[in-house]
């Protein structure tokens, strides 16, 4: 999605460890209009599909995701990387290592809330080594629900985790797709 590139060419700073800031618009300070435009891009990605929630991990993921639910009309659901008092003992669980803060954490989804019939759009701001999405896709499997596919947002295409889901056999759509970081320029696909 070339507005999204332009964005991130812009107002996104490179960072060593291969990070990617772009917290002026997507995942601290968020502009709702850039969310709007890739909110409609995915609908037109996988308006085809039989979705019936979207599944994402607090906190970045939600505020992408909430506008693409919009598009689909049907609710988002989100792994919480801490178990409230309130949840119950009715949960799927999975362990995902965060990449951006090199920490483990162990997730969690609601039973009540995803079920055999579902059929879920995974998104997320950022796709890396896929630890994320391998988590939320065991979730997913805990449930019985089947991963439609994964939007997300920027991809680092050097980090592996999106050719890994490939491989896997899952459909995903990025809408910005980097090769490389080089002397802190963004390089696109």
């Amino acid at each position: 999605m070339r507005e999204l590139e332009e964005k991130i060419l812009q107002d996104g700073k490179v960072f060593p460890g291969n990070i990617l800031k772009v917290d002026s618009f997507l995942n601290h300070q968020i502009d709702v209009e850039m969310l709007d435009k890739m909110a409609d891009e995915f609908y037109r990605l996988y308006k085809n599909e039989k979705i019936t929630r979207i599944l994402t991990i607090e906190a970045s993921g939600i505020a992408v995701a909430v506008p693409i639910a919009q598009r689909f009309h049907v609710p988002v659901v989100f792994a919480k990387k801490a178990k409230s008092k309130n949840i119950g003992d009715g949960v799927y669980t999975s362990h995902v290592h965060s990449y951006t803060y090199n920490k483990d954490f162990t997730v969690t989804v609601s039973k009540d809330y995803l079920n055999e019939d579902d059929h879920i759009l995974i998104v997320d701001d950022f796709l890396a080594n896929g630890l994320a999405a391998d988590g939320l896709i065991d979730i997913a499997n805990q449930s019985g629900a089947k991963v439609v596919g994964f939007g997300i947002c920027v991809e680092k295409l050097f980090q592996g985790g999106g050719e890994k889901l490939r491989k896997q056999g899952y459909r995903v759509e990025s809408l910005a797709k980097i090769k490389s970081f080089d002397n802190k320029k963004v390089n696109f696909e």
